[in-house]
């Protein structure tokens, strides 16, 4: 109902609303290549031997023509398939920017209401464009690699700017440390105060296991400095007013699209392309 937008969406998420809040809500981010779903699949069973529910939204990208996703993750999970304290969603990105699908915020909120402790979002592997799962999270798991470029590369993709848990995977090959060392020393010279949280900077070999207990530590330290400094409710409710901006857009969008809003559209721009019209003038005329 949530990915397809059902007309009684809206029913659902009022009578979900009351019991949504709980869950731990932790975004897995990073370039293509560096173990993300191997490091998702080791991280949930990690957490279940902590006995927590865990659910896990993992964003697929899709074809441009189809709309379909791979859906690899299910393959890789395969090991959580029958666990019943896991419920895993392998979701198509449907062409959303940002490596998230559109409907992720609301699919959060069901596998929070329905129990999950921890909610785990893995986002696609788009580079710069995927920092938007920071904005989703609670905690959000920076991955990266040995071999997957230098430092300054990692620093220009953005992804330094938003990790609350940096994650060097595939630590057994050569160049791990150095990869940690980079990091550490850019966490170091960002700017933030005393107060602030210090990024710590795990190594891993997920297809092991190998730190993924140390891993799991560093996330539950960061969600219970969340708590203390109260930055936990600034989060969620940044996180809500982004999510009810986008339906408003959205609601917005399908109005003028119903009433004939392509005509006025085309028209609109025509206008603006001839120079007889701005385009801010077009634009409150579209949705006036």
């Amino acid at each position: 109902m949530v990915e397809d937008a059902s007309p009684q969406l809206r029913e659902v998420m009022t009578a979900l609303a009351p019991y949504a809040g709980r869950a731990h809500v932790v975004g897995l981010t990073g370039p293509p290549g560096v173990g993300k779903s191997t490091s998702t699949s080791a991280l949930v069973g990690a957490l279940r031997a902590r006995d927590l529910r865990v659910g896990v939204l993992a964003v697929d990208p899709s074809s441009p023509f189809s709309g379909g996703a791979l859906l690899g993750d299910r393959i890789r999970m395969s090991d959580h398939a029958l666990d019943p304290g896991v419920f895993i969603r392998s979701m198509a990105s449907r062409g959303h920017l940002g490596g998230l699908s559109w409907s992720t915020p609301q699919a959060i909120r069901v596998l929070d209401a329905a129990g999950c402790d921890v909610v785990l979002v893995e986002t696609v592997g788009v580079g710069q464009s995927e920092v938007e799962v920071a904005g989703l999270a609670d905690t959000t798991v920076v991955l990266l690699a040995p071999g997957a470029g230098d430092g300054v590369q990692a620093a220009k993709a953005g992804i330094l700017e938003i990790g609350d848990v940096y994650v060097v995977n595939k630590a057994d090959r050569d160049g791990a440390e150095q990869v940690r060392r980079e990091l550490r020393t850019m966490v170091g010279l960002s700017d933030r105060s005393e107060a602030d949280w210090r990024p710590p900077v795990v190594l891993t070999v997920a297809s092991s296991g190998q730190g993924v207990d140390d891993l799991v530590e560093a996330v539950q330290d960061h969600r219970a400095w969340l708590g203390e400094s109260g930055r936990l409710e600034h989060r969620r409710a940044r996180r809500a007013r982004d999510e009810v901006e986008a339906i408003a857009v959205a609601a917005l969008r399908a109005r003028w699209e119903g009433v004939g809003g392509h005509a006025d559209l085309d028209r609109l721009a025509g206008e603006v392309a001839a120079g007889e019209l701005d385009p801010y003038t077009a634009a409150d005329r579209l949705i006036g």
